[in-house]
């Protein structure tokens, strides 16, 4: 299973930067955007201070120019709201979608919690249809639980 390894590697990017969590994330999603197929953008998206929107972290893909996403709009906004996983197996069937690219066919984007509050996301687009299981939201949970430890 290729989720296996790529802990190992996310548990060495921690341990080398654990005072740098900036740089551990864009370690993070350059890591999982060159080692997943299905992973063509990935990035992290944190709450804007008291504010109900997103602001876009370290991502790894394409530019965006989604980097403020209010709460309630688009897949993120939608989980800043519900604080679920959301698994959208076809982006086109979504009426409450923010298109980034036109290549995108599929996301997923899980809740990240720091002290049982959701402070963010970890957010990630495929340009193939349906790609994403169980496997990989038990995978990003991980990342994510990861991640808040050095936030």
């Amino acid at each position: 299973m290729m989720f296996e390894p790529l802990k190992e590697n996310i548990k060495a990017l921690l341990a080398e930067n654990a005072t740098d969590p900036k740089q551990v994330m864009q370690g993070i999603c350059e890591l999982l955007k060159t080692s997943v197929p299905h992973y063509d953008w990935v990035g992290f998206y944190f709450k804007n201070g008291d504010k109900r929107e997103l602001r876009l972290g370290p991502y790894a893909g394409e530019a965006t120019e989604h980097t403020i996403i209010p709460f309630g709009k688009g897949i993120c906004g939608q989980v800043a709201e519900s604080n679920q996983n959301f698994v959208v197996p076809d982006v086109s069937a979504q009426d409450n979608y923010i298109a980034c690219s036109l290549t995108v066919k599929s996301e997923i984007v899980i809740p990240l919690f720091k002290n049982g509050e959701n402070i963010g996301q970890i957010d990630i687009d495929s340009n193939t249809p349906d790609p994403f299981t169980e496997k990989d939201e038990q995978f990003l949970e991980w990342v994510n639980k990861k991640v808040a430890e050095i936030l």
